[in-house]
């Protein structure tokens, strides 16, 4: 879902970046790459390790911690305690927690109208907007 306002817009974050998981245990290791070098401070900004714990809270993470890579817009979280015991010790159908990734990238972040045109995607209409729906990075609608 969209919404705008006279300073930008709200976006799911899989329109500004891309993840993957990793998994060692019972942590999770998530790298957050964005889609265009002018969309990075606005992840450094937006998601960090307070937004995760929110949106992962479900999971009761033990620690996490954020390794910024600004060379690579990028930045790698640590998730500790997110696995349910790990890949042995889990009954859960994600032991390698590969799907979080997804989860992360659902997280909202506001976007500068100057910097919409970077966003992954579909283009970003008024009728959208006022509509309220959005599509994913496979244009269908949410």
């Amino acid at each position: 879902m969209s919404q705008r306002d006279d300073t930008g817009i709200e976006v799911p974050l899989y329109r500004a970046a891309h993840a993957r998981t990793g998994d060692k245990g019972d942590r999770a290791n998530i790298s957050l790459i964005a889609w265009h070098p002018q969309l990075w401070a606005l992840l450094v900004e937006q998601i960090d390790e307070d937004a995760v714990r929110g949106q992962f809270a479900h999971r009761r993470p033990g620690r996490i911690v954020r390794h910024l890579l600004p060379k690579l817009h990028a930045m790698n979280f640590v998730l500790d305690d997110v696995l349910d015991g790990g890949v042995n010790g889990a009954l859960n159908l994600d032991g390698h927690g590969k799907a979080l990734s997804f989860l992360l990238l659902e997280l909202p972040l506001r976007v500068p109208r100057a910097l919409v045109p970077l966003l992954a995607g579909p283009p970003i209409d008024a009728d959208e907007s006022k509509n309220h729906t959005s599509k994913n990075h496979t244009g269908d609608k949410r």
